[in-house]
């Protein structure tokens, strides 16, 4: 557009110009037309009055012969005294540019003629109103003509900008699409320009593309690179750095379940069989912390078998898978694993660290039926002994010993342990904020196997949980605990019992466990029952007439976990536990925590206008300790307070 302007522009001015040169040209040949034409009528006059005198020239004659006006504009005869004898005067203007030209260059003058006896005198001025319009005719054609050559040009010039950018533009568009279709992002071009218009239009614009192909192909690297940045922070879990659940099922559909080529190997499942343990004691952070601590383990022992890959599934599961390596190998690598957990157990003093289960895998097998089957030899791991595995072979499965293995071992197990009592007991004290208040010390539960190998709290107490076994559980642990508080003659002290809500639910486990405190009512007044919030609102009508029967027998309840539901004013006032105990996560960076803070002091006044005791769990720092006490609350427990410890 701006060539275009520019072509314009320089049409106008050569216009301007042609014109000025035009005009230029006809005016000098206007001058001298009229220079000419006065020598000749300066001659003409000159001979005619040259041979006669005053009175043999005819003045009427001549008047009449100039009164048409065509050859002079002005004519004056004068007598020897210079008297006028006639005049004709025509006073016709002469047209524009004629004038303009005349007053330029002073062209038409007036003209003197004396006859040799000097009695005749003239004085004339020519016509030449008929150059005049010859010359106003020529300079409109020039005008015209120039001004034509100077707009059919830019007319032509438009249609042609038109047709060339139209040809450029499908060029273009053609490129394009042959880019496109083709892929050409290797940069060279010319071997799709199959046609002669496209080679020719296209010559000069293939570079471009060229240089235009490697610049996408850059970028598409770039885009790439960047996605899959993305991606992996997407599939990363952020506590270990370990690629999560979504990477785990994209790997195996990609490289075991649709592998182009046979493949084999095992997969092994480890849990963190103390996460929710340590979560509720110590805290999320420790819990972190031991979490971190199990991946390292895992991948130090995966990093020694070729191309092993190491994901965390959920919270406490991480997956490994180890290509091409036999079952045989994989329970050296179990071995391995639980002999670095057990130094981890000793070195950070918890009751077990994970269990493993493992199987073997082929190209083409299901990821939901191997995970089932990983899971179940999962159980059977947890179902040993502490930190124990399990390899679950195809063998296993043909003999019929189907995924409900598991479960059924479970059961065995958890059955052994109720016939033969192999409970072992440890509390963990609540330190009292303030001399008024009343504490107690929380009973924990650790089960042992008929090897006296001790099993993983969380998954004993869940399997239990799962198997509905958690009432015989439960009385176990009631029973073990009355009679360790009878033998040992712990007459001062106060005792805190968990109960699962099951059981708390459960008409007949209340009518034995009322039964089983009035005959030992001077223990009864002694312990306190600890039930999760969230177990509570399961059944607000049974577990009302549980906390009834509590406070008949003259035990008393704690709500634990306190917060971690959506409880109202109205339910906690009806209920009227004794104590609540803050879920650990509201203690976890409580000093930096503003919104824990106002809530737990919100949760403290309510409380104590109601006469309800309120405890915070998970404490391991004094700065938390610090900060409880400004909140008022009535008691702190934690590993920085007290560590579990036997009775």
């Amino acid at each position: 557009m701006a060539g275009f302007k520019k072509l314009i522009f320089v049409q106008l001015i050569s216009w301007l110009l042609f014109t000025l040169l035009g005009g230029s040209f006809i005016a000098l040949s206007f001058d001298n037309a009229v220079s000419d034409a006065q020598k000749k009528a300066q001659l003409t006059v000159n001979t005619y009055i040259s041979s006669l005198t005053a009175e043999e020239l005819a003045p009427e004659k001549i008047k009449r012969a100039l009164t048409d006006g065509a050859t002079f504009s002005k004519f004056v005869l004068r007598d020897t005294d210079g008297n006028e004898v006639f005049a004709v005067r025509n006073s016709e203007p002469l047209p524009l540019f004629a004038s303009i030209v005349n007053s330029t260059f002073n062209s038409i003058r007036p003209q003197f003629a004396v006859n040799p006896t000097s009695d005749i005198k003239v004085e004339f001025t020519i016509n030449v109103n008929h150059l005049a319009e010859l010359l106003q005719q020529s300079l409109f054609i020039i005008i015209l003509f120039s001004g034509l050559i100077a707009i059919l040009p830019i007319f032509y010039m438009k249609s042609m900008f038109q047709r060339l950018n139209r040809k450029i533009s499908t060029t273009i568009a053609d490129i394009i699409d042959i880019y496109i279709n083709q892929n050409q992002v290797d940069g060279d071009l010319e071997n799709a320009m199959d046609t002669s218009r496209l080679k020719k239009l296209s010559k000069d614009l293939i570079p471009s593309f060229n240089r235009l192909s490697h610049f996408l192909q850059t970028k598409h690297d770039d885009i790439q690179r960047n996605a899959m940045s993305i991606k992996k922070e997407a599939y990363k879990d952020v506590v270990t750095n370990l690629g999560n659940r979504n990477m785990f099922v994209e790997y195996y559909e990609r490289h075991i379940e649709n592998a182009e080529k046979s493949t084999f190997g095992s997969l092994a499942m480890i849990r963190c069989s103390e996460l929710q343990a340590i979560n509720q004691s110590r805290g999320y952070q420790k819990g972190d912390e031991y979490v971190k601590g199990v991946a390292d383990i895992i991948k130090h022992i995966s990093g020694t078998y070729t191309n092993s890959q190491v994901f965390r599934l959920n919270s406490s599961d991480f997956a490994v898978v180890l290509p091409n390596t036999p079952l045989k190998e994989a329970e050296r690598f179990g071995d391995n694993l639980q002999s670095r957990f057990t130094q981890y157990q000793q070195n950070q003093e918890l009751s077990s660290v994970a269990n493993t289960g493992i199987v073997g895998y082929e190209k083409g097998k299901p990821l939901g039926e191997l995970l089932s089957i990983v899971d179940n030899a999962m159980s059977m791991a947890q179902s040993k002994q502490t930190n124990a595995w399990h390899v679950q072979r195809e063998t296993d499965l043909v003999n019929n010993v189907s995924a409900g293995f598991g479960n059924q071992n479970w059961r065995k197990v958890i059955n052994e342990v109720i016939e033969s009592k192999r409970v072992h007991l440890v509390m963990q004290n609540i330190m009292p904020i303030g001399k008024s208040v009343k504490a107690y010390a929380e009973i924990q539960v650790r089960f042992k196997t008929a090897e006296n190998q001790m099993l993983p709290t969380a998954s004993f107490l869940a399997m239990a949980e799962k198997l509905d076994m958690a009432m015989e559980i439960d009385r176990l642990i009631i029973d073990t605990t009355l009679e360790k508080v009878k033998t040992r003659n712990f007459s001062q002290k106060f005792f805190g019992i968990n109960v699962t809500a099951s059981s708390a639910h459960n008409d007949q486990f209340v009518i034995w466990l009322e039964r089983r405190l009035l005959k030992d009512s001077n223990i009864a007044s002694k312990l306190i029952f600890e039930v999760s919030e969230f177990g509570l609102q399961q059944n607000i009508k049974a577990s009302k007439r549980f906390i009834d029967m509590v406070h008949r027998v003259g035990a008393r309840i704690t709500v634990e976990r306190f917060g971690v539901g959506l409880t109202s004013f109205k339910f906690f006032r009806d209920l009227k536990p004794d104590f609540i105990k803050m879920d650990a996560s509201y203690t976890r960076g409580l000093e930096e925590d503003k919104n824990n803070q106002y809530f737990m002091r919100l949760m403290v006044d309510l409380a104590h206008r109601i006469g309800v005791s309120v405890f915070a769990e998970g404490v391991e720092s004094q700065e938390e300790k610090h900060i409880i006490e400004t909140l008022c609350l009535d008691g702190v427990q934690g590993y920085y307070i007290e560590k579990p410890k036997d009775i």
